[in-house]
């Protein structure tokens, strides 16, 4: 996939277009190969930003400058949610971008993936970083259903961590009482232990499985900056079972003159609300 036509681009209500994208946190520029610097790949993020247009965006790996760089790409209609997941708020982020044009944004909480989720910077089942979700309620102006959005990132190296985070992500949504969309990073592919406690646990079905149209193939969505080709799916957008139509999905490995924006590609879904 090359150049700038849009996968799926801005869509009119009551259907909504929600985004989940791995951004790859700056590193060292000094320390850095050339296809992984941030300066290099942020006009890239932009140009598919632009394009795509989601009206919910779930960012992970973000830091401060970066988180910036993004929010700017979508404009001011957008708020931003989210801090760092250190015990002093700063550091690399989890973020959730949400266009007020499209929908209000009720409150909104973030938690740490551990024992205490209250305590900003946590751990409690393995991870040796600290992992966050943003939890968002939300009303939609054109339908006015209420319903929670939660972003997130899971350890990438610790089962128990990643099955713990999926169990209390499931706790949070039933505790919420409203049709729910989780969409991130979870460092697993599908038909694991946390894909399960999520999809069983929370009520809810994976957009890719649950679609009417599949718009690309089943890429795998961690590519390294290598050309697509099919793999595990560890980016996900998972939603209510019985709230949501999943019109269409989208793992978007759109390549720019050759070069992609992140070492993941973004996954894309078109929902709206099921009749009731």
């Amino acid at each position: 996939m090359t150049g700038s036509v849009p996968v799926i681009g801005h869509v009119e209500a009551p259907e909504m277009h929600v985004m989940t994208y791995n951004i790859r946190r700056r590193m060292p520029r000094l320390t850095t190969r050339v296809v992984d610097q941030w300066d290099r790949r942020m006009p890239l993020v932009r140009r598919l930003l632009e394009s795509e247009r989601p009206s919910i965006l779930a960012v992970q790996e973000a830091l401060p400058d970066q988180a910036a760089d993004v929010h700017e790409a979508l404009g001011a209609s957008f708020t931003g949610m989210g801090f760092g997941r250190d015990a002093d708020r700063g550091g690399e982020r989890v973020m959730l971008y949400v266009d007020r044009n499209r929908f209000v944004v009720r409150r909104w909480t973030q938690i740490a993936l551990s024992d205490t989720p209250e305590v900003p910077g946590s751990r409690s089942w393995g991870n040796r970083i600290p992992r966050t979700a943003v939890i968002a309620e939300l009303t939609d102006h054109s339908t006015e259903r209420e319903f929670t959005v939660v972003a997130t990132h899971f350890d990438h190296v610790s089962r128990p961590s990643r099955r713990r985070s999926a169990e209390l992500i499931a706790r949070r949504i039933l505790d919420l009482d409203r049709p729910a969309i989780v969409m991130g990073d979870t460092n697993t592919d599908v038909e694991t232990v946390p894909y399960r406690t999520l999809l069983d646990g929370g009520q809810l079905v994976d957009s890719w499985v649950a679609a009417d149209t599949r718009l690309t193939p089943a890429w795998s969505t961690y590519s390294h900056y290598r050309p697509p080709q099919p793999g595990p799916r560890i980016d996900w957008i998972v939603v209510s079972r019985d709230a949501f139509e999943v019109v269409s999905v989208a793992i978007n490995a759109i390549r720019y003159e050759g070069n992609a924006g992140s070492d993941h590609e973004p996954v894309q879904a078109v929902l709206r609300f099921a009749s009731s």
